[in-house]
């Protein structure tokens, strides 16, 4: 009867754990590797976290320049002051002025009335006024638009019961009339409208994949500068095959990634006060699944990598794309057909979504189901594909290796 190490099965977990040995060698004898997965996997959340750490902005100072000079014009200014988003810190004469304040950084938007801003109220016709923010932060223009967005709701509301009392409905009938549907704004999400909770939320899960994602690419680089191939077993193995070289190698970036994924999801949110409402199970249950599905993604990818560098000149630009697409800031619903198809590529499409509800909002694992799933397909695709390059990687370098030597 054979033993357990004679057994193909036997032979298999053999090559697997020393695959894993020698990947977990190279990563250890890298120092760029070891950099990267210790500043950007441990500190980068810490400082990108430091950057919006004051998420909430206040009293933003505002010009403005009131060329209508009608009641209407100054009840709304009035009620803009008294907004917590912003302060009427300068009253212009014109709109020189407000650009130059503006240029001097002594105010951070401008709100400007036209001359027939009142007439055209008066004449019951659409009346305008500008904005103008200044986008070096977009907590400016966050504070800006929606401060005059709230007054402007207002003002429409205020102008429409004044019209129908004007045509003979009382107070109470013509505000049951505008208000038909009597509502309350409720966020229980994010109450203070911070910027932080808002974005850092859907960072912390791309965080994972851009980390790995570089360090991989790194660790492959340096193979093939020295003329090596990530994907070949040594000749001391018993055994062949691409799965096991997959699973050996992705079973160190596993252990690794889940220590930093807990620390990212788990401990990040702590130390700064992010809302967490999700169950740790769950989280966790989420987080094993996406660095899984993160690794088998790396892999497929870093087989374009040829020099160490490449890694960030290959993905570094599709970081602020990666972002947007996870559709935290515009509903994914509204995304074009090709963008919409193309966010499908990345496991942060789907993880920062399924992260957002468990942990920010509280969700059960019933509400993430689609998302779960997506992560799966994408798990079977990127496995399969992942062991496709590995293949080919091992075909070509084979026969790169043993081709005869022409001679002189």
């Amino acid at each position: 009867m054979k033993g357990i190490s004679e057994t193909y099965i036997g032979r298999w977990m053999g090559d697997v754990l020393r695959i894993f040995n020698l990947e977990l060698r190279n990563i250890l004898n890298d120092g760029g590797v070891m950099i990267i997965f210790v500043v950007a996997g441990f500190l980068y959340p810490i400082l990108y976290n430091f950057v919006y750490k004051n998420g909430i902005l206040e009293e933003t100072p505002i010009a403005v320049v009131d060329d209508a000079a009608c009641s209407d014009s100054r009840r709304m200014i009035r009620e803009m002051d008294a907004t917590r988003e912003m302060d009427i810190a300068w009253r212009c004469t014109d709109i020189e002025e407000a650009k130059t304040l503006l240029q001097q950084r002594k105010v951070n938007g401008i709100v400007y009335f036209p001359s027939d801003f009142g007439d055209r109220l008066a004449a019951k016709e659409t009346a305008t006024f500008s904005i103008y923010a200044d986008m070096s932060s977009f907590l400016y223009y966050k504070n800006l638009l929606m401060g005059s967005e709230f007054v402007m709701l207002n003002e429409i509301n205020r102008i429409k019961i004044e019209r129908l009392s004007l045509e003979g409905l009382t107070d109470q009938e013509a505000d049951a009339s505008v208000h038909t549907v009597r509502y309350e704004d409720v966020n229980p999400y994010n109450r203070a409208f911070s910027y932080s909770i808002f974005l850092i939320s859907a960072i912390l899960m791309l965080i994972i994949q851009q980390v790995m994602f570089y360090g991989m690419g790194m660790s492959v680089g340096t193979m093939r500068e020295e003329n090596r191939s990530f994907a070949t077993l040594p000749d001391i193995l018993t055994g062949k095959g691409v799965g096991r070289v997959i699973i050996g190698r992705g079973a160190v970036y596993w252990l690794i990634f889940m220590v930093i994924g807990i620390y990212v999801c788990c401990i990040v949110p702590s130390m700064f006060g992010f809302p967490q409402r999700g169950r740790f199970q769950d989280i966790l249950l989420l987080l094993a699944l996406f660095v899984t599905v993160c690794i088998f993604f790396s892999m497929t990818w870093t087989t374009l990598v040829t020099r160490r560098e490449s890694a960030f000149l290959l993905f570094l630009f599709m970081s602020p794309v990666c972002v947007f697409l996870t559709g935290f800031s515009w509903p994914t619903t509204a995304f074009p057909g090709f963008w919409k198809l193309f966010s499908y590529l990345f496991p942060s499409t789907f993880g920062c979504q399924a992260f957002i509800n468990l942990n920010t909002a509280g969700a059960p694992l019933q509400v993430v189901a689609p998302q779960i799933r997506a992560l799966c397909i994408q798990g079977v695709v990127y496995y399969i594909l992942a062991c496709a390059a590995v293949y080919v990687e091992n075909f070509v370098y084979r026969k790169s290796r043993f081709r005869p030597v022409p001679p002189a």
